[in-house]
């Protein structure tokens, strides 16, 4: 089948084989995983994720409402504040809801009595590299960590979920920090039911060591008497989608550049946010920068190099565009999205969304 680009193409043998990784670190550590849809939340393949995952945890009521809606299983709904308005049908939706902060909970815990009730722990300290998604930055508003703040909140929750990794793919460094929330917050989690340790632990990478891993946790859970979940975001779906893009033009500006159907501030805005390079190819003698089709003069996916002079109409695939794209994904300068197509295990490839005018025209008003 030939699909029109730019399209986010989903390949679903890819997606099992992190799926396989999710269920082996389940049977082994007796964590939870609850696949986190503020990274990934193309409900189209939550078909094959529901068998490998317990449910979802959401950042929004849009996203809690759609993980209880299309994944189905347990869900929780955490939200750095909830309004008014809201939080009667969060709760409705939320078999666990999370407060960001003890004034949260002073709010709205007795509406939510009925469930399970949980409080961000913000323990200090962080894996993140970037100083704009380090939850521990001077003067953070994600999360308690004052003692006296946490032991007020003790009798009206039952757990609490402790977000401090980002990309961490150093086992080390994850078994080493988690000492340190046991010997900071272990006699306070002793008294819970459960804990959830986030996000950004990268364990589906290529040779982390799984079975480590799975012990440690395992030994934390021991130890502390709670149920740990997880909640795997860009483990969950690394390596599983590319960005097909076609060349639209080529110019020589003192080094060669290829523009393609796409914008990295439209479609992969992570990578500009966090001044990252695409994952584009490299191999060959023949050199050029990517760039988009935006009027943004940093609309630029970075360098790539092909074994042949790239020609108007080749395509090109970006890999890895599935984190943080999809969710991100915008219409800057009026540039059609991309459309959304899988690759099933038989290799067939099947359009499941596009996009239209109407689509951009209703956006706004």
């Amino acid at each position: 089948m030939t699909i029109q680009t730019p399209y986010y193409l989903m390949d679903m043998a890819a997606l099992r084989r992190n799926m396989e990784t999710v269920a082996r670190l389940r049977e082994m550590s007796g964590a939870k995983a609850l696949l986190a849809l503020k990274c990934f939340a193309t409900w189209s393949v939550f078909d094959l994720m529901r068998d490998y995952m317990d449910g979802t945890t959401s950042s929004s009521l849009y996203e809690l409402r759609l993980g209880r809606e299309k994944f189905g299983k347990e869900t929780h709904a955490y939200s750095v504040a909830w309004a008014d308005h809201e939080i009667d049908e969060a709760i409705g939706y939320a078999d666990k809801i999370i407060f960001n902060s003890l004034s949260q909970l002073d709010r709205f815990g007795d509406r939510a009595a009925h469930i399970g009730r949980g409080l961000r722990l913000n323990p200090r300290f962080s894996t993140s590299g970037f100083d704009l998604a380090d939850p521990a930055r001077p003067f953070s508003r994600l999360g308690e960590w004052d003692m006296d703040r946490l032991d007020a909140a003790r009798d009206r929750i039952d757990g609490v979920m402790i977000h401090y990794n980002c990309e961490n793919s150093d086992f080390d460094l994850f078994s080493t920090q988690l000492d340190r929330i046991e010997g900071d917050f272990g006699a306070f989690l002793k008294q819970l039911d459960w804990v959830s340790l986030g996000g950004g632990i990268h364990f589906t990478g290529e040779g982390y060591p799984l079975d480590r891993l799975a012990d440690r946790l395992k030994a934390f859970s021991d130890r502390m008497g709670v149920q740990v979940y997880l909640e795997p975001g860009e483990a969950s779906i690394t390596g599983t989608a590319t960005l097909e893009v076609s060349v639209l033009d080529i110019i020589d500006v003192g080094k060669q550049i290829a523009i393609v159907d796409s914008s990295i501030e439209a479609h992969m805005l992570d990578m500009l946010i966090y001044r990252e390079t695409a994952k584009l190819p490299q191999t060959g003698a023949h050199a050029y920068q990517i760039a988009g089709k935006t009027c943004l003069a940093g609309d630029i996916f970075g360098e790539a190099r092909f074994p042949e002079p790239l020609k108007i109409g080749d395509r090109i695939s970006i890999a890895d565009a599935a984190g943080y794209t999809m969710v991100k994904k915008n219409w800057f300068n009026g540039v059609n999205m991309p459309s959304i197509a899988i690759r099933d295990e038989d290799g067939t490839i099947r359009l499941v969304r596009s996009f239209t005018y109407d689509d951009y025209r209703d956006s706004l008003s």
